[in-house]
């Protein structure tokens, strides 16, 4: 799909000149949205947090365009859980490689698109950045109302 972001960014850029998030990242943000739609018709209740800890375990996943369908599954399959829920979308284990290694890169970039793994531009995929919260800032103590006496 982001393959197609050049053809889309340059539809975009007619409409959305001038905006200051540019043509490339409206394109993403609806692919973005549009993947997290028809996720949700397929997963929608779906436990996926087996998928989820692997990548919050330290698990990452870079795909690689120069790799054939059987090294993309085998590379897919070694995330716990994650073949096991293309079941879902009514995918046997007797389908293609192409389908099933397209199957579960959708199911990660519907985690992603739910911000629940992150995903790069680089086609990898990690755990979700959680939003750490800074350090507290202590209260300070109020200071009595003094006016400074002048002579």
């Amino acid at each position: 799909m982001y393959s197609a972001l050049p053809s889309i960014t340059g539809k975009l850029e007619l409409e959305y000149e001038g905006e200051l998030k540019g043509g490339e990242a409206v394109a993403r943000e609806l692919i973005r949205l549009a993947v997290g739609r028809i996720f949700n018709r397929y997963f929608e209740g779906a436990n996926l947090g087996q998928v989820v800890q692997w990548f919050d375990l330290g698990g990452s996943l870079k795909l690689d365009e120069t790799v054939n369908s059987a090294g993309m599954v085998r590379q897919l399959g070694g995330i716990q859980g994650l073949m096991e829920k293309t079941k879902a979308l009514g995918l046997t284990a007797n389908e293609p490689d192409a389908v099933r290694a397209a199957a579960a890169e959708f199911i990660l970039e519907g985690l992603h698109a739910h911000r629940r793994i992150s995903r790069n531009e680089e086609r990898g995929f990690g755990a979700e950045e959680k939003k750490r919260e800074g350090p507290r800032e202590e209260a300070k103590p109020e200071r009595p109302n003094f006016r400074r006496q002048y002579n």
